[in-house]
């Protein structure tokens, strides 16, 4: 009974993991795109946001120390922080790779519609696939390996028709730089996923969710300083105020976009590192692929952005590639459940038959 709450319990923090992930995973790229559309012009600043809200981390660190404080007793030392220093340093150096996956993003976006950035983020289920195969010896199906090819000539497909998906007053340059970088952010965090899930592996130290939210934290301080560097070389602090009192929608929205974009990618990180936790690395990216329609159709909706036929082909392929994924997954799981259930069930048949064997041996003159 006890085993079955705790797997209950897992589900249910998945699940709002999962929530949380999909708030950061829609809301996110639409928010950076309001901050540039409306005159916003600071790359490093926008990257900067991705993970500049790490301070939020705290509050759920806080009430998770004060509630062991409550359950320690007074005889137990309890301390705020219980990372060792070989998972610091690891989710330091991460940190520093997801701050530069944060600048290749905030330039693409800023070049790109939401809706093409968002096809083209979803080849990251493809480089994820890869390097947990790599890092994590995450096993291939036929079904996999289909959804890989898909998401890839997805990809490809956008990447010919440049001239009708282009921004206003972008060259054709521009839009392809944005492309490629966009391309380049994905398949950065398609390694940083696993990176993550390798990292619990060999940690050396008990796992919790306390721990998770550490190296969220971590991680994030560590991106915010990389784009800080980047920051203070391309002067953007100094143009904050200026920009703001130029804004389209005026200064004190100007302000609250920078805010909200803050803590919507923070719900991003927590929830991606959340789902890694209680699942892995592949789920995480599978939920952020799932989650492409519905930015498709937000980014149509809000911004009026154009929706061609290569974007309904590629988005189609996109889709086409994640349920061929899932698919499989599913009937490996329900295979691998079978082969258990065979296996428990073969040896209870050899119990009963040597428990019968003792019984005729025992009962014989």
């Amino acid at each position: 009974m006890e085993t079955q709450a705790n797997a209950t319990m897992k589900k249910a923090v998945l699940g709002l993991n999962c929530v949380i992930l999909a708030i950061g995973n829609c809301g996110g790229p639409l928010i950076m795109r309001l901050y540039f559309v409306r005159g916003g012009k600071r790359i490093w600043f926008s990257s900067w946001l991705e993970t500049g809200g790490w301070p939020i981390i705290f509050i759920p660190l806080t009430v998770a120390y004060l509630n062991r404080l409550k359950t320690g007793g007074a005889t137990t030392k309890t301390q705020f922080f219980s990372m060792k220093p070989r998972v610091f340093i690891i989710s330091a150096a991460i940190g520093v790779l997801t701050g530069l996956d944060d600048y290749l993003y905030a330039y693409g976006v800023a070049k790109l519609p939401v809706s093409t950035s968002a096809l083209i983020i979803a080849t990251q289920l493809a480089f994820t696939a890869g390097f947990a195969f790599l890092l994590v010896k995450q096993k291939f199906t036929g079904y996999s390996i289909n959804a890989i090819v898909l998401l890839t000539v997805g990809a490809v497909i956008l990447g010919l028709h440049t001239s009708s998906d282009r921004p206003e007053g972008e060259s054709n340059k521009e839009y392809l730089l944005g492309f490629f970088l966009t391309l380049a952010a994905a398949a950065l965090y398609g390694l940083i996923l696993p990176l993550v899930e390798l990292m619990y592996l060999k940690a050396k130290q008990a796992i919790t969710y306390t721990l998770v939210l550490e190296i969220q934290m971590v991680m994030c301080f560590f991106a915010t300083a990389f784009c800080t560097v980047g920051m203070l070389i391309n002067k953007d602090f100094q143009a904050i105020s200026r920009e703001a009192k130029e804004y389209e929608l005026g200064e004190g929205k100007y302000y609250l976009v920078v805010v909200w974009s803050a803590i919507v990618w923070q719900c991003f990180f927590l929830g991606a590192i959340g789902v890694i936790f209680y699942s892995s690395s592949l789920l995480s990216a599978i939920i952020i692929t799932v989650l492409l329609p519905v930015t498709e159709v937000l980014a149509v909706i809000f911004y009026h952005e154009k929706f061609q036929a290569e974007k309904g082909v590629s988005l189609f392929l996109s889709l086409w590639g994640f349920i061929s994924y899932f698919y499989g997954e599913i009937k490996h799981n329900t295979n691998n459940k079978n082969v258990q259930n065979d296996s428990l069930q073969t040896e209870l048949t050899q119990s009963r038959e040597g428990s019968q064997m003792e019984l005729t041996q025992t009962a014989a003159p």
